[in-house]
């Protein structure tokens, strides 16, 4: 028993890093779970694992730029648990360089990715969620969606507009008993984090030494604050913007 004992779950972006570290705190908090990511290897694994551990999860594979793969795999978890509670929405790219450096065709795939991937996962996880009439969805932003810096204006951009889906859709969402909310970490040690300091040297480095609990954040951090806000324990909360960011933003 847990928290989230009796709900299903679907974790997009699950294959690793935040997605997949937050799956595993959703499941040890009771959810049953459909994992989504592009590749069928990691995902694959990570469902060995959890169900080694005696959770009930499934996983299949998408991606959250195109239309037909998210409805197949919203379709997919009804299909297979009868029913969708929730939704954890965290699948996303990064891009470094300055905004006139970055090619046309990075910004094109970005935005398909981070901005129409989470407003696909919005329509047609509120689709299903409305005809049950209740539903929790979290999105994941940044920090970088509450401020600008330089290096990462690309990404920054998407995840600003993240923030303005999950605002729009917590009001109009919320007649039909779907509370829409968003987590804005800071620095976590993820893949991502890692591509991160690779194009742009030593910022990682210094925006934690500017992070008042001087330490990069962990995707089982971020996966606890996850599960309470799909969880009943946040049953007036919609809307909100959630920084688990060590401090930074104080």
């Amino acid at each position: 028993m847990g928290p989230l004992a009796g709900k299903v779950v679907l974790v997009v972006g699950a294959s690793a890093g935040i997605g997949a570290d937050t799956a595993r705190v959703l499941a040890a908090d009771g959810a049953a779970l459909m994992l989504v990511a592009r590749s069928a290897g990691p995902l694959a694994e990570l469902t060995a694992e959890l169900r080694e551990a005696g959770h009930e999860v499934a996983y299949t594979t998408g991606d959250v730029s195109r239309a037909v793969d998210v409805a197949a795999f919203v379709e997919a978890t009804v299909a297979r648990f009868g029913r969708l509670d929730g939704a954890f929405n965290s699948a996303a790219m990064t891009q470094g360089g300055r905004l006139d450096e970055v090619p046309e065709d990075d910004i094109d795939r970005i935005l398909a990715v981070n901005v129409k991937g989470t407003w696909l996962c919005l329509r047609e996880q509120a689709r299903v969620m409305e005809k049950q009439g209740s539903g929790s969805i979290v999105t994941v932003s940044s920090i970088g969606g509450l401020r600008g810096s330089s290096g990462m204006g690309a990404y920054q951009a998407t995840k600003h507009a993240v923030i303005g889906l999950t605002r729009t859709a917590a009001h109009d969402f919320g007649p039909l008993g779907i509370r829409v909310n968003c987590i804005a970490p800071g620095p976590t040690e993820s893949p991502m984090l890692d591509q991160t300091r690779l194009a742009i040297p030593g910022g990682v480095e210094k925006r934690i030494a500017a992070t008042p609990l001087r330490k990069a954040g962990t995707g089982a951090e971020v996966g606890a604050v996850a599960s309470f806000l799909l969880s009943d324990r946040a049953s007036h909360l919609s809307g909100v913007v959630l920084p688990v960011d060590g401090g930074f933003l104080a």
